[in-house]
């Protein structure tokens, strides 16, 4: 029988890789870590990558298995779907693994400036109601600024065609430089493409088999410049995807 919510943050209490602050929390209470990932907890000198809604972190722990000599921290406001990756880090004895249960909004609070080299964002929430809860959006762009390294690195990754065409947007009107572009990943033959498609999740295989594409972006962040939304109407999501509904009537959103 699988563990109940209760057992389960119970378990990450004790679990020496998650450090739980969420927002009513971390407004009282210092993050002495940041800025000393490497030094204490890591104990090297390692890049460090961030999947921002890493939700069972199945993505997190994959590139960490993947990439032995990179960082990865899994953040998400979830803590019992954090439980599986940060269980599994533990039983596989990952050592570049970490879990920080927090909102994204204050995740600049965590991370000191240039600490951080490279952010997943793997299937996000498309938000198509509200564009400062997207976390591809300029609100979310000027938050990772304070800690990403300048022309640090953003992957994006997602089976939304809303969320898709509205990053692509938003890094054309800013003009940011993109490395990698494809609407369906898993036809590209480029070896480039390797990485984002050498881990699949649980749901991204569902999707997969359901017929949809898997598109990515992958494109990097100046310090430098005012970053702009895009004023622009895209078409909303004619599909229904897991655990997700369409809340709005309307056919297109900016």
């Amino acid at each position: 029988m699988s563990k109940g919510k209760l057992a389960k943050f119970a378990d990450m209490e004790t679990y020496e890789n998650v450090f739980q602050y969420p927002f009513s929390v971390v407004s009282d209470v210092p993050f002495d870590m940041r800025g000393h990932w490497n030094e204490q907890y890591f104990k090297n000198s390692n890049p460090i990558v961030l999947e921002l809604g890493c939700g069972k972190g199945e993505y997190t722990v994959g590139l960490a298995k993947r990439y032995p000599h990179l960082n990865f921290i899994g953040v998400d406001i979830k803590g019992a779907r954090m439980w599986t990756g940060a269980t599994q880090a533990l039983q596989e004895g990952l050592k570049n693994v970490a879990f920080l249960r927090t909102n994204i909004e204050i995740i600049d609070r965590f991370f000191a400036p240039g600490e951080v080299q490279e952010i997943w964002l793997t299937f996000s929430d498309p938000q198509m109601k509200n564009p400062r809860k997207r976390l591809s959006s300029t609100y979310f762009m000027e938050r990772y600024r304070r800690f990403l390294t300048d022309n640090g690195t953003i992957h994006l990754k997602t089976d939304s065609n809303f969320l898709f065409t509205y990053t692509c947007y938003m890094v054309e009107r800013n003009q940011l430089p993109v490395e990698l572009k494809t609407t369906d990943l898993y036809k590209e033959e480029e070896q480039a493409y390797a990485e984002a498609a050498s881990i699949q999740t649980y749901y991204e295989s569902m999707w997969l088999a359901r017929g949809l594409n898997i598109k990515y972006i992958k494109f990097h962040l100046p310090h430098e410049g005012q970053l702009e939304e895009p004023d622009v109407e895209i078409e909303l999501d004619d599909y229904r995807s897991y655990h997700r509904t369409k809340r709005s009537s309307l056919e297109t959103a900016k």
